[in-house]
């Protein structure tokens, strides 16, 4: 196998390991609360687990900025410049948990008030909240620290943090709810008590790395390196957060745009999106491979190699590509009956089912060249991109749905979203690096 290839697997396996851990810990406190005989309990989850989940996906760029960054700063092999970054983002990480914290009451009234669930869903939807916001700095924190791992070629600490968080979370909220008794409270605090233990772990793995690298412990900043300065580091998070910004707003209004057309719809538009998650666990796994492999050859200097990894990336993507296909022609009815035994809702499927099979092709470019963007640390171009592809989104969505039928003008809005992002960031790259 050529080293490139290596680099890149090396790189990317351990990512999508961690990715496909993440989802578990709110699958694990599902499938607790499904046995305590209520279905209350599992809305109530459900609602706790869509606020997290879109606060702490604003703040991915904790993670990514941190990645491109440090990688960069690694290939000049300046190690000054990694340690300020370490402790800025960590720093960035903590101040922005704590408004979170100080500010809970408003925000979790906010939150439920957008939301609105049931008079009998609110309380116990307020108490998960409760618990788990206490969890904003650990949960933060750790984003800053896996990029930071990542900007160091270093995936298997995230990926063993990951592991390690989901089986404190299954103990100890099965320790909580069924020995305690203490139900939704219990779910909450042991995914709490999850949270802090992976955040001690990263901690702990970050002081080693100080402890076994003489360079990077005795290190100092450079003087005037423009590079780590608190301005190019905010601009770089703040792109990076319009640019998610864009991402939420389509997949928000994705799902609000199934929903009003009816329960059966949402159903079926639901179960599609899980071609696009499992093919996003995968190809986020190559595009942290890009972030830090190309970060690194950047701030060496190195264009040759950045253009064959860049390459390599993409040849991977388009492997990856046919096999996502191959599975979702062939076994994808087969799958969607895994995941439920409505007959109904499959059926419906089907009319859009070849939308999902368009996903990968549609969207890899996107993927690949996120990661590279954000090892250039070029955020200006990824939200324009994304910006430029959002608008598309809406404007041929509000079009034809005019005389075309909803869900076919949605789903062909979204394939067009993500082919229009990845032609983008080709354009744009090709005018950095003159691919």
């Amino acid at each position: 196998m050529k080293q490139v290839d290596k680099n890149i697997l090396d790189l990317a396996v351990p990512s999508i390991v961690s990715n496909v851990t993440v989802p578990l810990l709110g699958l694990v406190d599902l499938a607790i609360v499904g046995h305590m005989g209520s279905e209350q309990y599992i809305a109530a989850i459900a609602v706790g687990s869509m606020i997290f989940n879109v606060i702490y996906w604003l703040f991915g760029f904790l993670r990514m900025g941190t990645s491109g960054m440090t990688s960069q700063a690694l290939g000049r092999a300046d190690h000054g410049s990694i340690k300020l970054l370490f402790r800025r983002s960590l720093s960035v990480a903590l101040v922005i948990a704590g408004c979170f914290v100080v500010m809970q009451i408003p925000l979790r009234w906010l939150a439920l008030t957008v939301i609105h669930p049931s008079e009998q869903i609110w309380p116990l939807a307020s108490t998960y909240f409760n618990i788990l916001i206490w969890g904003a700095p650990a949960m933060l924190g750790l984003y800053s620290l896996n990029g930071w791992f990542i900007g160091l070629q270093n995936t298997k600490i995230p990926m063993m943090v990951a592991i390690f968080q989901n089986v404190v979370n299954i103990v100890a909220s099965l320790f909580f709810v069924f020995v305690l008794g203490m139900r939704i409270a219990g779910v909450a605090l042991g995914t709490l008590v999850a949270q802090w233990s992976g955040f001690a772990l990263a901690l702990w793995m970050a002081r080693r790395q100080f402890e076994g690298d003489e360079q990077l412990r005795r290190a100092e900043a450079r003087a005037g390196d423009e590079s780590v300065t608190w301005s190019s580091f905010f601009v770089v998070n703040r792109d990076i957060f319009l640019r998610t910004l864009c991402l939420v707003g389509v997949n928000l209004f994705f799902t609000s745009a199934g929903a009003r057309q009816g329960d059966m719809m949402l159903a079926v538009n639901t179960l599609l999106m899980t071609f696009f998650t499992l093919f996003s666990y995968v190809m986020d796994g190559f595009a942290f491979a890009g972030e830090a492999l190309s970060g690194k050859l950047y701030g060496a200097g190195d264009r040759v190699g950045l253009r064959h990894t860049i390459g390599r990336l993409f040849v991977w993507g388009m492997a990856m590509v046919v096999a996502f296909t191959t599975v979702y022609v062939v076994g994808g009815n087969s799958f969607l009956r895994l995941i439920t035994n409505d007959e109904r809702v499959i059926q419906a499927s089907g009319e859009y089912f070849f939308w999902a099979c368009m996903i990968p092709v549609a969207g890899m470019a996107a993927f690949v060249y996120d990661g590279i963007f954000i090892g250039l640390t070029a955020t200006r171009g990824m939200l324009v991109s994304s910006f430029v592809a959002t608008i598309a989104f809406f404007a041929l969505f509000f079009l034809g749905i005019q005389r075309f039928a909803p869900n076919h003008v949605l789903w062909l809005s979204l394939i067009v979203y993500l082919l229009s992002r990845g032609l983008l960031q080709h354009v744009l790259i090709r005018k950095r690096i003159k691919i």
